[in-house]
């Protein structure tokens, strides 16, 4: 298992690199366009500030998007007691737990590390499954929390979001040497942006599908669980063309837009190959699938 984490670790700092590789070329074209380094200076320096606004205010933007009440304890008993039974198992703190007013069932995690993360459910999810599997899916959950996930898609999001402006910038940038090379600069930058970031949210769902099951010890539950959440998210589909929710989509833990169109572009694996590697785990185990 250690193996498989360091191997992720490295896979996702490389993507990370590429990502800041992809903004310092962006800013060097437009500085050597405009006859002056300080673009790369400026776009460097872009990068670092949204990461860190978005490090620092994550768990409240993604709360505040999807509308996100505080959950009573008293109400929520069982998915307080839940909560925290699997976060005294992992030897980690309980995050603070919210509703989500949405019959969508889905749920996400949030938050800059383990003392100040958030979980939060939507209606949808409370009344679709049944509590082993609702634990399946709380073990998933805070496991992204317990291996800083959320930091991680936090700052991929915010320099690709620095990568589409400052493409933008060198699509009207006066590179008069090279207009045809400015021009795909901007067109093709986000584009491979857009990949690393879809490949770093898929990877880090894939192993939080691992380490939830490892939590719980019940991969089959989070198997089951994701069957009847892909089912209930075709039913009720979120508006893809909401920013609002578009904010949030990646943390899910399933995309929250109708369609099962495989791409490059997909911040979740295919929930086909989702389930397969569950079943896996649990043969693995030694249970039945």
């Amino acid at each position: 298992m250690q193996q498989r984490v360091m191997r992720n670790r490295t896979k996702t700092w490389f993507l990370f690199a590429l990502m800041l590789g992809i903004l310092v070329a962006i800013g060097g074209v437009i500085s050597a366009s405009s006859g002056s380094a300080i673009w790369i200076v400026l776009f460097t320096g872009i990068g670092l500030v949204s990461t860190a606004v978005m490090y620092w205010n994550s768990d409240k933007i993604a709360l505040r998007s999807m509308q996100a009440y505080a959950a009573d304890p008293q109400q929520f008993k069982g998915l307080y007691d839940m909560v925290h039974e699997l976060a005294q198992r992992a030897g980690e703190p309980a995050p603070r737990i919210y509703i989500a007013p949405s019959q969508q069932p889905n749920a996400f995690a949030t938050g800059r590390n383990p003392q100040n993360a958030a979980i939060c459910f939507t209606e949808g999810i409370m009344h679709l499954l049944d509590p082993r599997e609702l634990r399946a899916v709380t073990g998933h959950e805070l496991m992204h929390v317990y291996n800083r996930d959320i930091l991680t898609s936090s700052i991929a999001a915010a320099i690709g979001t620095v990568i589409q402006g400052a493409a933008y910038m060198l699509m009207f940038s006066r590179n008069n040497n090279n207009v045809l090379f400015s021009l795909l600069g901007a067109i093709l930058a986000p584009l491979a942006a857009g990949l690393v970031q879809a490949g770093i949210s898929r990877d880090r769902e894939t192993s939080a599908d691992h380490d939830g099951a490892q939590l719980t010890g019940d991969p089959l539950a989070l198997a089951s669980a994701l069957q009847k959440i892909s089912g209930g998210v075709q039913r009720h589909p979120m508006p893809a063309d909401d920013h609002r929710v578009k904010a949030a989509s990646h943390m899910m833990i399933a995309s929250p837009f109708a369609g099962k169109i495989r791409n490059w572009f997909s911040t979740h694996p295919a929930m086909e190959d989702r389930v397969e590697r569950l079943n896996q785990i649990a043969r693995d185990m030694g249970q039945q699938s």
